[in-house]
């Protein structure tokens, strides 16, 4: 039976942002920059080249500016029609959301990433959904979703995006134990929240990209504290692989930047100004001579 297409999406929101303290004190950390544009708008922009029509975020107390930034600027847009900055003018329809298009409910409790995305339940009702966590943000000339989207167009199910990781690193994602295997597409048969390196099923890692099921809400509606004593979405999807269409991972083809950790946010600074056109050549001299002023301060 052909998969039912996808076109709602979530956004868990929700997070306080410490690792990115004192800026998240009083600045969403999803509303941070990489060059010119914030980790928000990329998960948008990706859920729209896959065909998401519907964004649900789980957000919390003080995430107003996120939606402050999806509406519209009527002085701002004045003021730059009357300068004819019509490029600019371009670039702010991309940050613009149709009235009913987007929809905010609250997470009151921190209860971990399977307790957000249950709060969006009623919004998503009985049909399948993607996830996206714009903390994740992957570089591909098919954005991710895209890919996972085609994919599951074929497989059902539930589906998570998955890369290989170093054996150490294991504890901090989810991890698939995986079944048969096609190189690009995994069947899973079963799922482990952060295991240790000597006890994980595999080095195949899931991160912030999901399409799911509605049982997987069904799942989440028992609360089953997990790792952390969370609620943790890994549990819920797990329960789902000796289901008929069951649950598959997708090696999805692109770079993967975890712009939750201040490294990662870093690189990929580096990464994404270094592939705009505007900005490669001064930036790549600044880059070249900084590490030559570092090199010979040694």
């Amino acid at each position: 039976m052909k998969a039912k297409k996808i076109t709602k999406a979530v956004f868990p929101v929700a997070g306080l942002g410490t690792r990115f303290l004192p800026a998240t004190k009083s600045i969403p950390k999803e509303i941070m920059t990489l060059v010119d544009r914030p980790l928000i708008q990329y998960a948008i922009d990706e859920a729209r080249a896959a065909g998401i029509r519907e964004f649900i975020f789980v957000t919390a107390r003080g995430k107003s500016a996120l939606e402050d930034y999806f509406d519209h600027a009527p002085e701002l847009e004045s003021e730059l029609r009357k300068k004819g900055k019509t490029d600019l003018l371009e670039m702010l329809k991309d940050t613009n959301m149709d009235s009913g298009a987007i929809a905010y409910v609250r997470q009151n409790r921190a209860m971990g990433l399977g307790h957000a995305v249950w709060c969006a339940r009623r919004l998503i009702g009985n049909e399948p959904f993607a996830v996206l966590l714009p903390d994740d943000v992957i570089a591909a000339e098919t954005p991710c979703l895209q890919q996972m989207v085609e994919a599951h167009a074929q497989t059902g199910g539930c589906m998570v995006a998955a890369m290989e990781v170093a054996p150490s690193r294991t504890s901090s994602y989810g991890v698939l134990d995986v079944g048969s295997d096609t190189g690009s597409i995994v069947r899973v048969r079963g799922m482990v929240e952060k295991p240790r390196p000597e006890e994980a099923p595999s080095n195949l890692a899931v991160i912030g990209r999901y399409i799911l099921t509605p049982k997987v809400l069904t799942n989440l509606n028992r609360m089953k504290q997990g790792a952390g004593g969370e609620i943790q979405l890994t549990d819920a999807i797990a329960e789902e692989t000796g289901s008929a269409a069951g649950v598959h991972g997708l090696r999805f083809r692109g770079q993967r930047y975890d712009c939750g950790s201040k490294i990662g946010f870093l690189q990929a600074t580096v990464a994404f100004g270094l592939s705009r056109p505007d900005l490669c050549g001064e930036f790549e001299v600044f880059l070249h001579e900084l590490l030559a002023m570092q090199k010979a301060a040694q």
